[in-house]
């Protein structure tokens, strides 16, 4: 079973189809006709809309599972692919967890218990707080002892929900109601902890597969995700432009460790955030499912990740040894969502009425979407994943433009724009990224005033075309005297002793 929607669910279809595996696909009503229900070799209508009824009722989930006669279920990432008790529920009913065991979620899913047992094998962290903050008046106390800025951060879940920061005693109150409210709702608890914020760090993560049955554990390169917003990632490339051999080997070292101490079997990352002032490498916490960007690490490597996470859940070796990881060229990924970057990401719905998706040599297009698709403000926006592929950095980026420009969607606004002024940024051909980099480079501003000049010249097209129109209908004794004309919800005046329109119009 492949218990999740959308692009993922499609991926992993299509992977076990290589695999001759039969693939049975869940679905809510919202997602009645989907791509991955047709691709499926069996679909079960979850009833329902909303994901706590649906995706999410672990329950009703394994229920169909059995009644399938399904031996394994794979979460895909985000709803249950990081729930202890889910794995748990499929372990009672003997349906394999495609992913970690139970007791590997619980403790890596608690960040600061997590980060606690990474700190005691020798890997370094930043400065946080040890145990959990009761109130806000104990984390204003804890923060000026650790300094600030600091991040307020929710134990559990993921996706940058629930992190706040505080620049000052006087931030701490609301950015802790602010994270309890959010944790509380994404993740149905709250525990929050300090850390130390660093300033401009950049985001790089380390793909391992791992087998702690055998003891087998690799390593398979970093990604950088440093372009984020309200920390959630946007772009992804393989490798970091500022992690060299040497470094890659250490800072693997420490991914391999983190997982051997968490007992991980199966695909997971590992994160960590650089200083960009020292250069040194921070652990942060460890994903223990796959990851969104996992297709930038596939192309690089030309290894099938969602394939070795079945191969690993049925008993097979890993597939590969460290000793023949080969990273060959670059990959960049791009997220395609279905918000609107001017209003703040704002997740928009609608019906997607038509598409053109790139190709050429080096480009890869993971989606699920089809003409008059519907896109749901029930699930998460993202509708499509754009890659390309490079023998350098430059490359990859050129291809990516060039995507870019080919990507077009009609009835429903996307982030594609977004990505092109990232893609044509000075900032990024130089390869000098951070967290930071959307507020340094201030490509929002640069895409709102874009907008205003695109529409400024829509009006002025129209108020052309309009004019015509006038001087051929409003004659008078030879002289022509247009009517006033409504542009932009203003009347244009006209200068009649000048015979024009009047300055400044």
């Amino acid at each position: 079973m492949v218990a999740n929607r959308g692009e993922i669910a499609l991926r992993v279809i299509r992977a076990l189809k290589l695999l001759a595996v039969e693939s049975v696909a869940v679905y809510s009503d919202a997602d009645s006709g989907a791509l991955h229900t047709r691709e499926a070799d069996l679909a079960y209508n979850l009833r329902g809309v909303y994901p706590n009824e649906t995706y999410l009722d672990s329950e009703k989930i394994v229920e169909i599972a059995r009644k399938a006669d399904c031996d394994a279920i794979h979460p895909g990432y985000g709803f249950l692919s990081e729930n202890a008790e889910f794995c748990r529920l499929c372990e009672r009913n003997s349906i394999k967890f495609i992913g970690p065991s139970a007791s590997t979620l619980t403790l890596s899913g608690n960040k600061l218990e997590c980060k606690k047992l990474v700190e005691s094998k020798g890997i370094p962290v930043i400065p946080y707080t040890k145990e959990p903050i009761e109130d806000a008046g104990q984390a204003a106390r804890l923060a000026s002892e650790i300094g600030f800025p600091v991040l307020l951060k929710s134990a559990f879940g993921g996706g940058g929900r629930g992190i706040r920061e505080a620049g000052s005693k006087e931030d701490v109150r609301q950015a802790f109601e602010s994270s309890e409210r959010e944790a509380r709702a994404a993740f149905g608890r709250f525990a929050v902890f300090l850390e130390k914020k660093l300033i401009k760090p950049r985001h790089i993560e380390f793909q391992i597969l791992a087998n702690d049955n055998s003891s087998e554990f690799v390593h398979l390169g970093e990604r950088e995700c440093s372009i984020q917003r309200r920390y959630q990632k946007l772009v992804e490339l393989s490798p970091s432009p500022v992690v060299d051999e040497e470094t890659r080997k250490r800072i693997a070292s420490y991914a391999i460790e983190a997982a051997k101490a968490v007992k991980y079997s199966n695909a997971g990352t590992v994160e960590f955030l650089r200083d960009s002032e020292s250069g040194n490498f921070y652990f942060i916490e460890i994903n223990s499912r796959l990851q969104v960007e996992h297709p930038v690490t596939e192309v690089v490597t030309s290894l099938d990740l969602v394939q070795s996470q079945v191969e690993i859940a049925s008993g097979k070796s890993l597939p590969i040894k460290q000793s023949e990881l080969k990273i060959v060229g670059c990959a960049i990924e791009c997220r395609i969502n279905a918000e609107d970057p001017l209003l703040d990401f704002a997740p928009v719905s609608g019906v997607l009425e038509s598409f053109n998706l790139p190709g050429g040599p080096g480009v890869r297009v993971d989606t699920a979407i089809f003409p008059q698709l519907e896109i749901s403000p029930f699930y998460d926006s993202l509708i499509a994943k754009l890659i390309t592929w490079g023998r350098s950095f430059e490359e990859a980026r050129r291809r990516m433009v060039v995507a870019l420009r080919e990507f077009h969607i009609t009835g429903v606004g996307t982030t594609v724009k977004f990505q092109r002024q990232v893609m044509e940024d000075d900032s990024f051909k130089r390869r000098e990224l951070s967290t930071s980099f959307i507020e340094e480079t201030k490509i929002i501003e640069r895409l709102i005033e874009q907008e205003r000049k695109r529409k400024l010249a829509d009006d002025n097209f129209l108020l052309a075309a309009l004019l015509a129109q006038r001087q051929r209908s409003h004659k008078f004794a030879g002289e022509i005297r247009p009517a006033p004309i409504r542009a932009g919800g203003s009347f244009i005046p006209w200068d009649q002793t000048r015979g024009r329109f009047i300055d400044g119009y």
